[in-house]
């Protein structure tokens, strides 16, 4: 029973009706199989969101299971963050964030941004192109 955790492009995907992710949705999810987003899912969508949408905004992230940030899941997003600078990789804050929810709750990343993803402990599905 997979329980996935959703990227925000691939959010932006389906709210947008592109890439067909919307069946790739429809054709992964078996019973009993969740997919959630995060707070840091929230702030990407309302940064893009434009005026009068925040009912259907608020409507479609409420369909999916919500992660909150806590303190631990901050120092672990902190914690990588760290270790792939001095690797020579500058992950953005919310990809570290988005990693350590997923690591944090044993979830698979759906996301087609996989260099943005570089950690081996983090488990993903890769997305159609």
């Amino acid at each position: 029973m997979p329980n996935y955790l959703a990227d925000t492009s691939f959010l932006i995907d389906i709210i947008n009706d592109r890439n067909e992710r919307r069946q790739f949705l429809s054709d992964l999810l078996q019973p009993g199989d969740t997919i959630g987003c995060c707070t840091i899912n929230w702030i990407e969508i309302y940064t893009g969101m434009r005026p009068g949408e925040e009912r259907v905004t608020e409507a479609f992230l409420g369909r999916f299971r919500y992660y909150d940030v806590t303190r631990q899941i901050a120092v672990r997003a902190g914690g990588l963050r760290y270790e792939w600078r001095r690797q020579g990789q500058t992950l953005s804050l919310a990809d570290a964030t988005i990693a350590a929810v997923a690591i944090h709750h044993g979830l698979v990343l759906l996301t087609d941004n996989r260099r943005h993803f570089p950690m081996p402990e983090l488990s993903m599905r890769p997305l159609p192109a």
